[in-house]
């Protein structure tokens, strides 16, 4: 799971750059399904990085990636 979940960050990340902000994969839980990243740079201090995070990078993941519940940012 942790390869599709990186495979799917990759296709996200060219967006969240062009802001100056970046993603990386902390974790991926198999059990529960859960996906930890850490958002950087401008994505780290931004007010609308909630936003990003739910319904961006965390919709995405469960549409390509059945096993995926939720994703958390650290």
């Amino acid at each position: 799971m942790k390869e599709k979940v990186e495979a799917i960050l990759g296709k996200i990340r060219p967006s969240l750059q062009a802001d100056g902000g970046d993603v990386e994969l902390v974790g991926v839980n198999e059990d529960n399904g859960v996906v930890t990243v850490h958002l950087t740079g401008a994505c780290g201090g931004c007010p609308m990085a909630t936003m990003t995070l739910k319904q961006g990078i965390e919709q995405s993941l469960k549409e390509e990636i059945p096993g995926v519940s939720q994703v958390i940012a650290v």
